[in-house]
């Protein structure tokens, strides 16, 4: 439950509305293999029904996508710009260049990319908590660096995520990622947003970047200059399929680095499922923003251990590597038929809140612990409804 928390909230008893779009999904391309398409932002959807020729319908794009190749429409895609992937197995995968980037990178890398004083994890004032006194910025969309804000903001950090007018947002994922959250917008192509944001980042300790690589670097806002204008900064970085490789720039999303890597092959289940199957939990989101969380820790630690700033690194596609050789239960049949947990399963995990968009219940915090037990102090808030400037303590 852990690893989908966004299926297990209700608002006012109701479940959110499915962000899912319905051009999503597997098609069959014409030389038999799988096609997969990640169309929940518009912009995504309506390039790929550009490329294609297609109408917003179903049955449309199956019939287009039937005209082509599923690499020749991969690698069209890819070059538009666009969200897709073809189903490889985990050989394919393996041998392929990117899979093989991939396979040398560590699945939390932290490195040192400045000097700068050593500084205290509690630097601004008391606080028993373990984050008391950090300060986030959240720049980040969907799950995963979502996730790793909201992880840190229930031990204690104060975080803000930065979102723009401009782009879109999974609005039902507001309701599970939000907690401990203030919302404020810069829009960072405008006049003064970028000064806005670097003088955020002048009082900030961490800043999360899950936007496609270098798109914040090319704005000012790469690991050297954070590092040279705000000594002692932690920059979190997390890509699709890491930055190294051919595929270092493209976008990509969880169920996406599923089927270019294997998973969703492998899920099929040999013959259990007619067709490719996705994990029953968008496991590499989840497990990649925690570990982003534990890396963001780590960083800090170093920093009031010795000082500097410091870069931590994370791609779905390496935690889908380390997912894998975790290996397989040996009956296979009887895990595929374990049923879900219902929506409102487990009453002694769930909690409520009261939010701006209603009575929410949701799962608790799932880390336990004794002296500081991990919560959230703030319900989730719609985008851009605080301002642009660190709260009072």
């Amino acid at each position: 439950m852990a690893l989908r928390t966004e299926r297990h909230v209700l608002v006012d008893d109701a479940a959110p509305e499915s962000p899912w779009s319905p051009i999503s999904g597997f098609y069959q391309a014409g030389d038999g293999r799988w096609v997969q398409f990640h169309c929940n932002f518009p912009p995504h959807r309506d390039g790929i029904l550009a490329v294609l020729g297609a109408a917003n319908d179903r049955a449309d794009v199956a019939a287009k996508v039937a005209g082509w190749t599923a690499q020749a429409l991969e690698d069209r895609l890819a070059a538009a710009g666009m969200c897709a992937a073809m189903l490889r197995s985990g050989e394919e995968w393996q041998a392929h260049p990117q899979g093989r980037a991939v396979a040398v990178m560590p699945l939390v890398e932290i490195v040192r990319i400045g000097d700068a004083p050593r500084r205290s994890v509690d630097h601004r004032g008391a606080g028993n908590r373990p984050l008391a006194g950090i300060r986030v910025l959240d720049l980040s969309r969907v799950i995963a660096g979502p996730v790793a804000g909201r992880t840190l903001a229930e031990h204690g950090a104060t975080v803000m995520r930065i979102s723009a007018p401009h782009l879109p947002f999974v609005a039902p994922l507001l309701l599970d990622t939000g907690h401990g959250k203030v919302n404020a917008e810069i829009d960072l192509d405008a006049p003064g947003g970028r000064d806005r944001l670097h003088g955020l980042l002048a009082d900030a300790d961490v800043m999360i970047d899950a936007y496609r690589p270098d798109a914040l670097a090319g704005r000012g806002f790469g690991a050297a200059e954070l590092a040279r204008r705000h000594p002692g900064i932690v920059l979190v970085r997390l890509s699709a399929y890491g930055e190294a490789g051919p595929w270092g720039a493209r976008r990509g999303f969880d169920t996406l680095v599923q089927t270019a890597s294997g998973l969703a092959a492998d899920e099929a289940g040999g013959g259990i499922h007619d067709r490719p199957h996705h994990l029953p939990a968008q496991a590499l989101d989840y497990a990649t923003a925690y570990l982003a969380a534990f890396g963001t820790m780590v960083a800090l630690a170093r920093r009031a251990d010795e000082g500097g700033s410091w870069c931590v690194r994370l791609s779905l596609a390496a935690t889908a590597r380390w997912l894998d050789a975790l290996g397989r239960v040996p009956d296979r049949a009887a895990a595929f038929a374990i049923p879900d947990p219902a929506r409102d399963a487990g009453a002694d995990l769930m909690i409520e809140t009261a939010s701006p968009f209603g009575r929410l219940r949701h799962l608790k915090p799932a880390l336990r612990m004794s002296a500081t037990p991990p919560r959230w102090d703030r319900p989730p808030s719609p985008l851009a409804s605080h301002p642009a400037e660190w709260p009072a303590a």
